[in-house]
């Protein structure tokens, strides 16, 4: 589901100069780029190069120690998919009921639920085609379920910028191609997406591509720009595999898998 179509700024957010340390230490610096409504932002790079603390700093969860995001007038309302939510499985909470949490923020905790609410998310959900876990507890899904359940509940939110953070890192394939699905549906409908990831074919799929080292960045931009073996070599090291004569270009993650090929 997606919100009514409506006129859209040039640009939802210019970062400039971004950076945030904690105590002494530089997790982000210099950070310039924008974000465009009806894209999609994928930002890569190595375990603790600032990939989720770039997130919170959109998501209004950190304040920047440096620079500025300037936002459009007025801000648009943002969506933050974390992977900081182990704490909703253990709440006896049926999907439905994790799914209309996201209308809370237009209608207030103490508000009743609405008809048009509740029409509302069974839509998204039937987009993610979990429609018959409504009345299932939350709990109980698979990790590929309860995941899909929180992008419902995100897009409930009927936010014009989603944050997601490795969405579908660890997810079956079923999961993961219903979700990025969805991503780009919702970036066809004016929607801007910035997510996390660590799979080069999800990023080369992207309109836009952050690539971080060390809370800097090494290149931005199309990812036919910035997905090259030089750049990848800058944030990756040795860990990039580029076949001398060309062709497929591999990069051994932190998590042990493989990135998958790129150009």
């Amino acid at each position: 589901m997606v919100p009514p179509t409506s006129p859209h700024p040039t640009v939802l957010c210019r970062v400039r100069e971004l950076g945030i340390s904690f105590g002494s230490r530089a997790a982000l610096r210099g950070l310039n780029f924008a974000i465009q409504p009806g894209t999609i932002t994928a930002v890569i790079g190595p375990n603790g190069s600032g990939k989720t603390t770039l997130l919170d700093l959109l998501a209004g969860l950190q304040r920047p120690s440096t620079g500025e995001l300037e936002w459009a007038d007025p801000q648009p309302p943002v969506a933050y998919l974390t992977q900081r939510h182990s704490a909703v499985r253990w709440l006896p909470l049926t999907s439905a009921e994790v799914i209309r949490m996201g209308r809370y923020r237009m209608r207030g905790l103490l508000r009743p639920m609405g008809t048009a609410d509740r029409r509302f998310c069974r839509r998204v959900a039937e987009e993610l085609e979990i429609g018959d876990l409504l009345h299932r507890q939350y709990g109980n899904l698979s990790g590929g379920q309860q995941q899909r359940v929180l992008v419902a509940q995100m897009l409930a939110q009927e936010a014009r910028l989603i944050l997601l953070d490795e969405p579908i890192t660890g997810l079956d394939l079923a999961s993961q191609s219903r979700i990025v699905e969805i991503v780009r549906r919702q970036a066809r409908a004016g929607v801007a997406a910035v997510l996390t990831t660590h799979h080069l074919d999800e990023a080369r799929d992207a309109d836009q591509v952050l690539l971080l080292s060390e809370g800097s960045l090494v290149a931005v931009g199309p990812p036919g720009e910035v997905l090259t073996s030089d750049n990848l070599r800058s944030a990756y090291g040795d860990r990039v595999l580029a076949p001398a004569g060309g062709g497929e270009i591999t990069v051994l993650d932190d998590h042990g898998h493989d990135h998958g090929p790129t150009g």
